[in-house]
């Protein structure tokens, strides 16, 4: 929303009644607030509003839960009817987002055109569902459907049961760290990164399916190492004796669809650590 207001857009955001507004969304002019649910959303306002495109985001994303949680099927339901019911409002690009986990995970780079889709998770077969039953309503119905499959989104405030929060938080604490999959490979987003690529396929009226990744791979072993430099406690990090199984253990994108709208990352895996960092020393 930071970015997409300092570019001169004109943004609404939906926020559930129990939400406090955002204090940290600045740039052009600033948002409308519209208070509600998918379920239960303010449509007169929505249509005062007159929305052009729609940046769906809401889902389950909580670590430890959201992989199996019977709630993605309610997000896929609600979502549907949401979505159909804004079109009907007139808004004409749609774009929603998939997981990278919605691919059949192999070594190579996971690409749009080429990979199979194999749903392994009630998180992503859910995902999966949602974007099959957008895409039949898009080639009825006639609006632009995007698809943006996201990788590894991190960054300051993030939840901080996730990979880089989790393991600043133990090394500021000066605990032990055992990597438990020290040669996990996945695609880290850094999330301005991630913004910058959900404006551009806003800005192109990007239609189809998109990768949201980097195209680089980066071990759990070197963010933590890379973690323990920055907070000098490079001793504390270890690899278990006896790693265990990663059900997703390189999950990289190709990213060339994605870059080939002009979009390139602009934060490296460091930089966006040491933000990481500081976001945890600050508590």
């Amino acid at each position: 929303m930071r970015l997409a207001l300092s570019r001169g857009h004109q943004v609404a955001g939906l926020i559930i009644p129990s939400e406090a507004v955002p204090q940290n969304v600045a740039g052009g002019a600033a948002p409308v607030w519209l208070r509600g649910t998918l379920d239960q959303a303010p449509w007169d306002q929505i249509a005062a509003f007159r929305p052009e495109v729609c940046v769906h985001t809401a889902w389950i994303t909580a670590p430890g839960v959201y992989l199996e949680s019977p709630e993605n099927e309610s997000f896929r339901d609600t979502s549907l009817t949401f979505l159909r019911r804004l079109v009907g409002y007139g808004t004409g690009h749609i774009v929603s987002l998939g997981t990278c986990i919605e691919y059949q995970i192999s070594d190579q780079p996971l690409a749009e055109d080429r990979t199979p889709v194999n749903s392994t998770t009630t998180y992503a077969r859910c995902k999966d569902q949602l974007r099959r039953a957008l895409e039949a309503e898009a080639a009825k119905r006639g609006f632009v459907l995007c698809w943006g499959r996201v990788f590894y989104p991190y960054g300051p405030g993030e939840h901080p049961s996730r990979l880089c929060s989790s393991l600043a938080h133990r090394l500021l604490r000066g605990e032990r760290v055992s990597l438990k999959t020290p040669d996990s490979t996945k695609d880290y987003i850094y999330i301005e990164d991630l913004a910058s690529a959900l404006l551009t396929v806003v800005e192109v009226k990007f239609a189809g399916t998109i990768n949201l990744g980097t195209g680089t791979g980066v071990a759990v072993r070197q963010i933590a190492g890379s973690l323990g430099k920055l907070l000098g406690r490079p001793e504390l990090v270890e690899s278990a004796q006896k790693p265990e199984p990663d059900p997703f253990p390189h999950v990289v994108a190709n990213a060339g669809r994605l870059k080939g709208l002009g979009w390139q990352p602009a934060w490296t895996m460091e930089r966006g650590l040491e933000q990481v960092v500081k976001a945890v020393q600050r508590g």
